[in-house]
């Protein structure tokens, strides 16, 4: 895994009016023609200098090294696919997630159960490979897209493999909720989920005026909605509710009050 095929239409989502599959692009979403780019002459020069260095200046990896790297790769390659974009403006998950764990930021707390974060990543990754080893014989890497994500599901679940060492050593759904915070504070602080979304970026020192009714500035675009399916090689379309051995653990992550 790792590796994204931009020709490998069996990865891709299907308009289900047609049937074909929905080629890669720029930008997905429900807001086609929208760019929170376009609006950088409204920002202050500091605020511009952020957004721009997001885009064009992800930080090196650093944490991660060789197939500890290229398995985090594939993890959050299945955490938050990205086959519906382009390779130009994929945006790089793992890069970020490094730099909190290279630099030793936390969210100001974790959990008496878990590790130190970096050391976390490093037990559970090892605990995902092992548990693909118990459940097909092979390292995740190696493994096809459902199978990847049948092993996810078992940590999401709290039902990995009871015999892999890892998860006796730390709680896999802790560490679940820890991944998936990071992937998506990630993901949806990079201007192109922006356009996903449809958010007009940063308000300063414009501002917003339309607060009420849900109505878009008049920079935004409107919705546009469609309808699509997962791929073959996707479990995107399905939902498991949280709790696995521990149904009435409260399903909060890193951050949040408490």
């Amino acid at each position: 895994m790792g590796e994204h095929q931009d020709g490998d239409t069996g990865r891709l989502p299907v308009d289900p009016r047609t049937g074909q599959s929905i080629p890669a692009g720029p930008q997905p979403g429900y807001y086609p023609g929208f760019s929170t780019l376009d609006q950088q002459a409204f920002w202050d020069e500091a605020t511009r200098a952020v957004v721009l260095d997001r885009v064009h200046n992800p930080p090196p990896i650093r944490f991660f090294a060789g197939e500890e790297r290229a398995l985090a790769q594939a993890v959050f390659d299945r955490v938050i696919p990205q086959d519906d974009r382009d390779a130009d403006h994929r945006i790089p998950v793992l890069n970020y997630v490094d730099d909190r764990l290279y630099a030793g930021r936390i969210d100001g707390y974790r959990y008496e159960d878990m590790p130190p974060d970096g050391e976390a990543y490093r037990l559970g990754l090892r605990g995902i490979d092992d548990t693909a080893r118990r459940m097909y014989g092979s390292d995740f890497t190696e493994l096809a897209p459902l199978e990847q994500d049948d092993v996810l599901w078992q940590i999401h679940g709290d039902t990995p493999p009871e015999e892999v060492e890892a998860w006796k050593r730390m709680p896999p759904d802790r560490f679940w909720l820890m991944l998936v915070s990071d992937a998506v504070d990630a993901y949806y602080a990079h201007p192109y989920a922006w356009d996903e979304v449809g958010f007009g970026g940063p308000a300063y020192p414009r501002g917003y005026f339309r607060l009420e009714n849900g109505q878009p500035e008049p920079w935004e675009k409107g919705e546009r909605r469609y309808e699509w399916v997962p791929p073959p090689t996707s479990s995107s379309g399905q939902y498991k509710q949280l709790g696995g051995r521990h149904p009435h653990r409260a399903p909060a992550g890193q951050e949040g009050t408490h």
